[in-house]
């Protein structure tokens, strides 16, 4: 060693691998273990292992070197030494290669193998055994990166959450099949920077992609050996490292760039972009999984253990529960999310199962040291924060309890959607409640309309033409005998179950699909909308599509329906031009009072103002909603009054046709048509006076403007 580089002593921050000019200081945390070995690996892939270099220093927890004269793109790994001893939570073992928590790049991927495993395989009480098998030709190889990159004038577009419209995404899934994009970079964050995916993501309109996790992942074992794979990428090992299956540029830090292009295209288009981030748990899986990274620097220190501690808490599903309530586990997630704001220039993060963060012994508590830090971080503090407010453990549903300055995703608009366009008696005084914003669940605290992400589809469940063409689930192809997935979808296949030549069926599809785009995009809140949805993108009715890197996940480009494409387009340019539908602040009352300008107004079909009764009705399908374009009373970025048209939005949800009498004139006296979502008269130019009647078809939406009276 002493030949080509030299040993000195280093610092303990920053942790990971920082390049300097005459070499790299490498820094781990490991609370419990005895003794710290750096292994270099040669620089061609697959790498064999170079050198073993034993890190002398140690400053409270952290151990640390500087390796003179190393640069970057430099391969690889740690090796630990100390107890192996499951029944205290410790399973050190030296023989297991492990990656950098902290690595910027990671070469490769898992290639499974029972040697990846720190107990002998087939042995008595398995994990209670010690292997004395070397992992490292099997463990992809964490690689040293120079964080140097043009960005230009790169800045972010910094959206207000009132003006975004989200679309998630995953990066294989859009570009895969696309025409347009060349084949050799297709399933790449490369394909995404491409101006054809640019342009079509700003000609729809969106202004921000949420990207399905793309930190470094691990496919899981037992769907690797099925021939399937964790598709969608919630299982991360890598927290700093974009997912080297993403690159098509290389693998030893060409990933890290390649990304940043991405960014850097998207955002001068004026495109944020969010990360789908998992926090809650690793791909280690439980005690019986391989021993790649957190488990074998100090699997205590990491991880919620049981009380008895061989034996992992499982808040996830997974088979683990990452512990934010150690100080070194909140400094792993910081750390991470500052990385990605202040060097590959992301704009926000949505937080896979949010409450496991917010755990602190057991409970759940909105008021844990997660929330305090990341509350008063001067990076993380301003960039979007959504939270999946749930996850599996006890008293885990948290929706509507994080705290101010967070989003949410909203289910509970979700279910009631979904329920109100199928024909389910509820409440029609709930549709009214999610359609302005939610405020049961978020006025409390100061908090906005848009703490709201407003959702009907995801990527966890039926694309949105599958949920109105199919009753049931379809997941035979993920080889676990159609038993995944929920079982609770809220869907209605409109007479068939999938595909189906009956035209009356398929145009009610389509004409369902409008409805829930419809409602949607002109909700306040913040709209979410599924890739693919916006052309009727189908997965055969597979509502739980984790494991399917194939045709049924990739978005089918060749199968576009244009007509949905343009509805969509003009929906969110509609929501974009009047802000009306998209407000900073709540509506102030219910009911229209004739002394004063009010902001939004309820009718009956009948034309007459809503009435208690009414509101209570578990079988009323439809409904007036006015929106007056006076009063909208905060001002906007310039401190000027905002004003617009008048809008009347007429719900039918019912099977037959519905006559509906236009309200008064004090409300409005000359009525255009902007859009509708069934296919009559789709381009009608007739002027409906205040106080006529009008017929909506079965299961229909109408939007009526007018100029303020």
């Amino acid at each position: 060693m002493e030949d080509k580089y030299k040993l000195l002593p280093g610092q303990p921050h920053p942790l990971g691998a920082t390049v300097f000019p005459d070499g790299v200081n490498f820094a781990i945390f490991c609370e419990h273990g005895e003794k710290v070995e750096l292994c270099l690996f040669s620089n061609e892939l697959p790498a064999a292992e170079e050198m073993v270099i034993q890190l002398q220093e140690r400053t409270d927890h952290t151990w640390h070197g500087f390796v003179k004269g190393l640069k970057p793109g430099q391969c690889y790994g740690f090796r630990i030494h100390g107890p192996y001893d499951p029944a205290q939570g410790h399973r050190f073992n030296p023989n297991k290669l492990l990656m950098d928590p902290y690595a910027k790049a990671i070469a490769g991927n898992i290639e499974w193998h029972d040697h990846l495993f720190g107990y002998e395989m087939g042995h008595d009480q398995e994990d209670l055994s010690f292997s004395t098998h070397n992992s490292a030709p099997y463990v992809p190889k964490s690689v040293v990166v120079d964080d140097g990159f043009d960005w230009e004038d790169d800045k972010p577009p910094a959206t207000p959450y009132h003006k975004t419209v989200i679309y998630e995404m995953h990066v294989k899934g859009f570009s895969q099949l696309h025409p347009e994009i060349p084949e050799n970079i297709r399933g790449s964050f490369a394909a995404i920077a491409t101006p054809a995916a640019v342009s079509y993501l700003k000609e729809l309109g969106v202004t921000a992609v949420e990207l399905l996790p793309v930190p470094q992942f691990v496919a899981d074992r037992h769907l690797v050996e099925k021939g399937l794979t964790n598709y969608w990428g919630y299982n991360t090992i890598g927290f700093f490292s974009p997912e080297a299956a993403y690159a098509s540029s290389g693998l030893k830090g060409e990933q890290v760039t390649e990304f940043k292009e991405m960014v850097k295209a998207l955002h001068k288009e004026g495109i944020e972009v969010i990360l789908d981030v998992v926090f809650n748990h690793t791909g280690e899986g439980n005690h019986m999984g391989p021993t790649l990274c957190f488990r074998g620097i100090d699997n205590s220190a990491y991880y919620r253990l049981d009380d008895d501690k061989r034996y992992n808490v499982d808040y996830t599903g997974t088979g683990n529960t990452l512990n934010a309530y150690q100080p070194h586990v909140l400094r792993l997630i910081m750390d991470s999310l500052r990385y990605w704001v202040r060097e590959m220039h992301v704009d926000g993060f949505r937080f896979d199962l949010a409450a496991t963060l917010a755990r602190e012994l057991k409970d759940v508590n909105a008021l844990s040291g997660f929330f305090d830090i990341i509350y008063q971080d001067p990076v993380i503090g301003n960039v979007k924060l959504i939270a999946e407010p749930w996850d599996l453990g006890e008293d885990g549903y948290m929706v509507g309890q994080f705290p101010s300055g967070w989003a949410e995703w909203n289910d509970k608009y979700r279910d009631c959607m979904r329920d109100f366009w199928r024909g389910e008696p509820r409440n029609i005084a709930e549709f009214g409640t999610r359609f302005t914003g939610s405020a049961d669940i978020y006025r409390n605290d100061y908090r906005c309309p848009t703490a709201s992400i407003n959702l009907v589809t995801a990527h966890d469940g039926f694309t949105l033409k599958d949920l109105v063409s199919y009753n049931e689930k379809h997941n035979e192809a993920n080889k676990d005998n159609n038993t995944d997935g929920s079982d609770e979808n809220r869907s209605w296949n409109c007479g068939a179950e999938g595909d189906t030549e009956d035209e009356t069926v398929n145009s009610l599809r389509r004409q369902q699909q409008r409805n829930f785009l419809a409602t949607l995009l002109l909700s306040q809140g913040v709209p979410m909308l599924l890739s693919g949805d916006e052309f009727g993108n189908t997965q055969f009715g597979n509502n739980n599509a984790y494991c399917q890197d194939n045709e049924l996940s990739w978005l089918k480009w060749g199968n576009m329906d244009a007509d949905l494409h343009s509805f969509v387009k003009k929906l969110i340019q509609l929501r974009k031009n009047h802000p009306v539908f998209s407000r900073r602040g709540w509506f102030k009352g219910w009911e229209f009072d004739a002394d004063k300008t009010d902001d939004i107004a309820w009718f009956q079909p009948t034309g007459e103002s809503m009435q208690d009764d009414y509101w209570r009705e578990e079988q009323a399908q439809s409904l007036m909603v006015f929106l007056d374009g006076n009063g909208i009373d905060l001002p906007d970025e310039e401190g000027n009054k905002v004003t617009d048209k008048n809008f009347l939005l007429c719900f039918h949800a019912g099977a037959e046709e519905q006559a509906f009498r236009m309200p008064d004139e004090k409300f409005g006296k000359d009525w255009k048509e902007e859009l509708r979502t069934s296919p009559l008269h789709e381009n009608s130019t007739e002027i409906i006076k205040a106080g006529s009647d009008i017929v909506l078809p079965p299961r229909s939406v109408i939007v009526f403007s007018c100029d303020p009276v």
